[in-house]
């Protein structure tokens, strides 16, 4: 190559002090411009800018490009001034079926366009031309299609249900949460949201119903919608694009204070009526409180538990409120301990939120704002009618489910078989408890929304239309039903459980699970860990437990080995599955999994457990699974056993042993 046919481009990867995510940015020798430009993608990318921040060169790319003709194929044909069709085939498009023209693939000679409806054939291949486009054959004899005429798309679906368009919108609605998350998971800062996936994305509508879902967390999908209702009811008449709210307070839809919910009102960019709202929850690492991890085992009120969000601006007019923010986090007895990496993961949600009103609004743009609009109905409507479905198909029961404490969840519930409904009644259920254990109401409702949608066999997004045909009773001031300032941490991660497994086993669906989270928080000054821990999965009329699993309300992932020995010091010494946990019956309950970490450094640990004392129950005859133990192995060889609560002052060279429990099992054998 000649000098002349070298080109070199100069990028650089350029990213906010203190944070992971880099963007690419053409090279300029001007300061001002590579920061205009930094700004300018970091809008695009994120959905909001954040003035005055210090910005890090990263990186440097140098890529060299030797420009060179590519040659023209050797058997290329000549151009020609007309160009006749092998023949005329009668083709179906649209509505209607139309004469179209056959054309050989080796007689199209470069430069020629040929406008569709046309089909084109070659030995390995055919080429439908559909009306309104056209093909241009090139130099090189590359065939280049593009759209010659406009295509008004909203005319060709119409508000009326068609079974088709319905599922269209079912994947549509399913994959805007989806993108949402991927966008969440690749921009975030914490392991808790990049590897564990301890997050949920979500689609609504303008009144704050949930529409569709990922396959996230049921436990903050079915609670999320009250959290945006929340922000909608105090908020609505001052909201215009560009605002962006979080909160994680458990009495407005929350469900424990590490769970950070962020809400963004979608506008109508015609007369700026609000038309969807898009939602994130993700689990943060630190909120505060009184132990590193923000999950205490010991605490009685919700303020010892982290730093309270209640309705908060986050981002205004497009621009991250990062002072107001920080001094949120810094505030109170028991501030947040990673301040920088809250901003980051807020950072995070902002995007993800920031994808889904750019997915909607591509989606509005094609199908027409009132089609989007209809669609949403009908897949609410189509939900209830699914789920009514199911219910047709149960009978009423009760069931009563005990902690470890002695306290009980009591569930009753009552079918009707003519109206298709049902009555699911938390009354004689015990009062709010003076520990931790208290779930919000939107977390039993979230268990119940989670429990009827597993019934209904069709595959349809999570959405409130799964709640019209039951009706939910909760005693006021009860472990399901707690006032402020209670303590909730554990029944967001805890109770949750006891709840699904108590109304699953009043309809005989299935033998308790694990029953638990195996909330395990470790930390200092420097570090915060929070993971779950897998365990065994009840058995059922026609199936056994799976083993090591997470069950129920919860759906992430453990942080692989590698990454965690990486990034804390620790070291994972043993993960195995705990042989012979699971209950037996005709069907078996699964394996609980033992998990064993060396600290190499002094931390804090806390232990939020259940299914200690009273093992997850079977059904039908089947054997009750394991219940689960944690112990610490000092140093010196010293073994103390910890109870299904506890919080522990470790030591380099102590090891933390945790065996979780196996699933009941069914029918006896």
């Amino acid at each position: 190559l000649g000098e002349a046919q070298l080109q070199f481009e100069r990028r650089l990867k350029i990213k906010f002090a203190g944070s992971d995510a880099t963007l690419t940015i053409p090279w300029a020798r001007a300061e001002r411009t590579l920061r205009s430009r930094f700004h300018d993608a970091h809008r695009k990318q994120f959905g909001f800018e954040t003035p005055g921040g210090v910005l890090i060169i990263d990186s440097i790319e140098l890529e060299g490009v030797g420009v060179v003709e590519k040659p023209a194929p050797a058997n290329a044909p000549q151009p020609r001034d007309k160009l006749a069709p092998l023949c005329l085939r009668t083709v179906w498009f649209g509505n209607e079926r139309v004469q179209t023209p056959i054309y050989a693939r080796e007689d199209l000679p470069a430069g020629i366009a040929v406008h569709g409806p046309a089909v084109v054939v070659e030995s390995n291949g055919t080429i439908v031309i559909e009306p309104g486009w056209q093909t241009e054959v090139n130099s090189v004899g590359d065939m280049i299609l593009s759209r010659h005429e406009a295509l008004t798309r909203r005319e060709s679906v119409g508000v009326q249900v068609d079974p088709i368009m319905l599922e269209v919108f079912n994947n549509l609605f399913m994959h805007i949460a989806e993108q949402m998350g991927v966008v969440l998971q690749h921009t975030a800062h914490s392991v808790n949201i990049k590897e564990r996936l301890d997050f949920s994305c979500a689609v609504f509508d303008a009144d704050g119903g949930l529409i569709a879902n990922a396959p996230h967390m049921p436990v903050h999908l079915g609670s999320m919608g009250e959290s945006v209702r929340a922000v909608l009811d105090q908020n609505r008449s001052a909201m215009k694009p560009g605002d962006i709210y979080m909160l994680n307070a458990p009495y407005n839809g929350g469900t424990h204070l590490p769970d950070i919910t962020v809400v963004a009102p979608v506008f109508d960019p015609r007369d700026r009526d609000l038309s969807f709202t898009v939602a994130c929850r993700a689990h943060h690492a630190d909120v505060g409180g009184i132990m590193p991890g923000s999950m205490p085992a010991a605490s009685r009120s919700i303020h010892e538990e982290g730093v309270l969000l209640d309705n908060v601006l986050l981002v205004r007019d497009g621009q991250l409120r990062e002072r107001e923010i920080r001094e949120l986090f810094e505030g109170g007895p028991d501030p947040a301990r990673n301040v920088e990496q809250n901003i980051a993961d807020l950072s995070a949600q902002v995007a993800a939120t920031a994808k889904g009103i750019a997915e909607l609004e591509r989606i509005v743009d094609r199908f027409g704002l009132d089609v989007v609009h209809a669609y949403m109905n009908h897949i609410k409507n189509n939900a209830e009618q699914c789920v009514r479905n199911a219910i047709e198909k149960l009978r009423s029961g009760r069931w009563t489910g005990e902690l470890d404490s002695g306290e009980r969840i009591e569930i009753s519930v009552v079918v009707d078989s003519a109206t298709r409904s049902a009555v699911v009644d938390f009354t004689g259920t015990s009062p709010t408890s003076k520990s931790n254990f208290n779930a919000p109401a939107a977390i039993a409702r979230a268990a119940v929304l989670y429990v009827f949608r597993t019934l209904v066999e069709e595959s349809i997004p999570l959405n409130e239309g799964c709640l019209e045909p039951i009706q939910i009773r909760l005693p006021a001031r009860s472990l399901v039903n707690p006032e402020y300032p209670a303590g909730v941490v554990a029944g967001n991660v805890e109770t949750s459980q006891c709840i699904t497994d108590t109304l699953l086993a009043a309809l005989g669906a299935c033998a308790a699970s694990q029953g638990t989270m195996n909330n395990l928080t470790f930390g200092n000054e420097r570090y915060q860990y929070y993971e779950t821990i897998c365990g065994g999965a009840g058995a059922g009329p026609t199936f056994d437990g799976a083993s090591a699993v997470h069950t129920h309300m919860t759906n992430s992932r453990l942080t692989d080995p590698e990454v965690l020995e990486w990034r804390y010091p620790i070291r994972i010494e043993r993960f195995a599955v705990r042989r012979g946990s699971g209950g037996d019956g005709l069907h078996r309950g699964g394996d609980g999994v033992i998990r064993e970490i060396v600290f190499l450094e002094p931390m804090q640990a806390a232990i939020l457990s259940s299914r200690r004392r009273v093992g997850p129950f079977g059904l039908v005859g089947g054997a009750d699974g394991l219940p689960g133990h944690n112990r610490v192995v000092r140093a010196n060889g010293d073994v103390e056993t910890l109870g299904g609560t506890a919080e522990i002052e470790l030591n380099a060279g102590d090891r933390l042993v945790i065996e979780t429990p196996g699933g009941g099992g069914y029918g006896s054998g």
